[in-house]
């Protein structure tokens, strides 16, 4: 999860954030087929890039476990096998990089011209990996060459990385808003070693990197009922800026109207988590763009049946139409609050009462199963890449 995504501070208490349980963001993430199909959507964007100075220049700006970004280096290989790529991932939960950097071995094998980079700095920092000037002195920035040319070398010894990340990717809570912050700002650049030579320009180095990029990634990078100027000011602005000439921006976020919704409301009649949607967001970036002299980048027009897109609950066929069981109740409205992005204190008080189960069961009886809506929008930087 990004720093953007909590809770505002409230009664001058820590809040609690909807994403405080991480069994509950496991469980959506293999109960659902989202990640496979924000990935799919975001690879869209592949025939309107290109590369850049000496690769092609790639940033998420919430990696999370690296779902999204693996596929996407899929579709990336096949677009682009034998280009240098740089793929920068921004994410404070060490938990998240774990896993994120046990799925890199396949693709350093796929594709051995790869430099992947991972960061817990934050939106303004983190495409040039760079900390403010504050926490500069203690940036902890390391490199490590892989050896060997199998994806059991590779894993073999970033998993000897782990104990480090432990100290590296060190967090303290906001005593505001209860966003995790970074104790220190970290960097860890991976690269094959046998590709040393040839990737040499596109290794980063401590200050010596322009932070400009082809594609960005940012697939719900701010909570859905942040205000729409802080969305814009804290995500979407320093995003929009690390856009290289030609470079497309990809955002997506929960848009709701959908059964997801429904199971929600029949548990809390008036719950309206997705009261802005892509074009209020739109305006209000035009807006604090022009004013920051950004005149360059622009937002290609998409009516809803081209931004608009769902995704499934994945459930056996059996377990909808002969016997809707408790594994697939608690699945099902594990997916709608977390996408509603209920805080726990009210999913506590639903889960006792089991006022939950009804609704969901409801709502999995007249639909034949369960699925939600995302949206998505880009931003685009005009200007040819130059040969």
């Amino acid at each position: 999860m990004t720093e953007n995504a909590a809770t505002e501070a409230h009664s001058g208490t820590v809040p609690t954030r909807f994403f405080d349980s991480r069994a509950s963001y496991l469980m959506f993430i293999t109960a659902t087929t989202e990640k496979l199909v924000v990935a799919a959507r975001i690879g869209e964007e592949l025939a309107y890039v290109g590369p850049g100075e000496h690769a092609l220049r790639i940033f998420d700006a919430g990696m999370g476990d690296a779902s999204v970004l693996t596929r996407l280096m899929r579709q990336m290989h096949r677009v682009f096998p034998h280009i240098p790529w740089l793929v920068v991932g921004k994410e404070i939960s060490l938990e998240d990089v774990r896993l994120a950097l046990d799925r890199l071995p396949d693709r350093l094998a796929e594709h051995p011209e790869l430099v992947f980079v991972v960061t817990n700095m934050y939106n303004p920092e983190a495409p040039s990996l760079s900390p403010s000037r504050r926490n500069e002195s203690e940036l902890i920035w390391r490199e490590v060459a892989l050896k060997g040319s199998t994806t059991d070398d590779f894993g073999r010894q970033i998993h000897g990385l782990f104990s480090d990340l432990v100290h590296n990717w060190e967090v303290v809570a906001s005593p505001k808003t209860g966003n995790p912050l970074y104790v220190r700002p970290s960097v860890l650049v991976l690269y094959r070693k046998d590709r040393q030579f040839l990737l040499n320009p596109v290794i980063p180095k401590p200050g010596d990197v322009d932070g400009k990029y082809d594609l960005i990634l940012a697939s719900q990078p701010y909570r859905a009922r942040t205000t729409v100027e802080r969305k814009v000011r804290i995500a979407l602005v320093p995003l929009a800026k690390a856009l290289a000439p030609g470079g497309r921006m990809v955002v997506v976020h929960s848009h709701g109207d959908d059964p997801g919704l429904e199971i929600i409301r029949g548990v809390w009649p008036d719950e309206d988590p997705f009261q802005v949607g892509r074009t209020e967001i739109v305006a209000e970036a035009r807006r604090q763009l022009n004013a920051a002299a950004d005149a360059d980048l622009v937002f290609p027009h998409q009516s809803d049946q081209e931004a608009i897109f769902r995704y499934d609950l994945q459930a056996m066929p059996s377990e909808v139409t002969e016997h809707i069981g408790t594994g697939l109740t608690l699945a099902a409205w594990n997916a709608a609050a977390y996408v509603a992005q209920i805080d726990e204190h009210r999913l506590s008080a639903a889960l006792s009462s089991g006022v939950y189960v009804d609704a969901t069961q409801s709502v999995l009886h007249r639909d034949g199963g369960l699925w939600f809506h995302d949206e998505a929008y880009v931003v685009a930087r005009t200007g040819a890449v130059e040969d």
